[in-house]
């Protein structure tokens, strides 16, 4: 675990201290960054495994700082956890749609949080080991050894938890997935109150599919299944 490397970039120095002080209590390196320039400075230098992200920042705030992660080839598949003030869903919400990976909300418990990141970086291990084979459906093709994504000859940029997603569906076709299996299958952990981060993804990942968004199927009251 001691190779594993996390920047926190959070302007409350109390906060900054708490979360990298439990972090590195677990065998983590931590870096740290105040303000969001000096994290994509860092970003820029050092390949991180993981970003704690809060969004009210100076200089550029996390949704900023979010869009420039997310725009470079470099940093693209980067899991992002972001942290949230309580009650704000509309952030949550942003967070997910720019491609946060997970968020977190304030006041946050350092233990949950421990988990969450335990579990992302868990997942990121996983992705690089799971199998290939090419699955297509019409114009939509999905090189699994490769991870990589074509609609109608172009290739689509994904996240991880997108692309983790869309194979859990592709290796699970036929079957309905509930929103709580996805959970735990995909982010790593079941804790109540985040169905809305599974519905986020999908409609990111149904978006980018475009125009066989109709692949990804909504069973009502159940959860979703890929249409065969």
């Amino acid at each position: 675990m001691g190779d594993k490397r996390i920047l926190v970039v959070e302007d409350e120095e109390d906060i900054l201290n708490l979360v990298a002080f439990n972090l590195e209590r677990e065998g983590y390196v931590v870096d740290r960054a105040l303000d969001g320039v000096c994290a994509l400075e860092k970003v820029a230098k050092t390949p991180y495994d993981l970003l704690i992200l809060d969004i009210m920042l100076p200089e550029k705030d996390g949704f900023e700082v979010l869009k420039e992660i997310r725009g470079s080839t470099s940093t693209r598949n980067l899991p992002v956890i972001i942290l949230t003030a309580r009650g704000e869903e509309v952030d949550r919400i942003v967070g997910l749609e720019l491609g946060a990976d997970d968020y977190v909300v304030k006041p946050f418990s350092v233990r949950e949080l421990a988990l969450r990141v335990k579990a992302i970086l868990r997942r990121s291990a996983l992705s690089m080991t799971r199998g290939g084979g090419i699955w297509q459906y019409e114009g939509l093709k999905v090189d699994m050894e490769k991870r990589e994504v074509y609609v109608d000859g172009r290739e689509v940029e994904l996240t991880l938890i997108e692309m983790n997603l869309l194979l859990e569906f592709i290796n699970s076709r036929g079957r309905i997935l509930t929103r709580e299996y996805l959970l735990n299958r995909v982010w790593g952990y079941d804790f109540e109150g985040y169905s809305r981060t599974v519905d986020t993804h999908i409609t990111r990942l149904r978006t980018k599919l475009y125009p066989y968004s109709e692949i990804i199927k909504t069973v009502r009251g159940m959860g979703y299944k890929l249409k065969l």
